[in-house]
């Protein structure tokens, strides 16, 4: 594994750890959403940096399959702000739990 491989492979790993932080731990619902989008970022740099042939030539059939799955990730988030504009019109509040409740 080269060096630029074995950084591009941390670095997507730093990024869905820190996104999937944003998604468990915040209660604020687009914070979530963002949480989520740098997850699946780091999901795509993980595997663009794993897919690689022998000699070092990058494959090509992974690469068109992230740029597939980035389509899909701004439509899946603009569905889900959707859903939270939605929720706030309906409620006023950008969380899930009940105005009382306290964790």
């Amino acid at each position: 594994m080269s060096l630029t491989v074995a950084l591009y492979f941390l670095s997507g790993t730093a990024l869905f750890v820190i996104g999937l932080h944003g998604l468990f731990a915040r209660r604020h619902l687009v914070r979530r959403v963002l949480g989520l989008n740098i997850a699946g970022s780091g999901v795509f740099m993980t595997f663009c940096a794993v897919a690689v042939r022998g000699g070092g030539v990058p494959d090509p059939i992974p690469q068109a399959m992230v740029i597939t799955g980035l389509v899909v990730a701004v439509a899946a988030t603009a569905l889900a702000l959707a859903i939270v504009i939605r929720l706030y019109r309906e409620t006023g509040r950008l969380t899930l739990d009940e105005p009382g409740d306290r964790r």
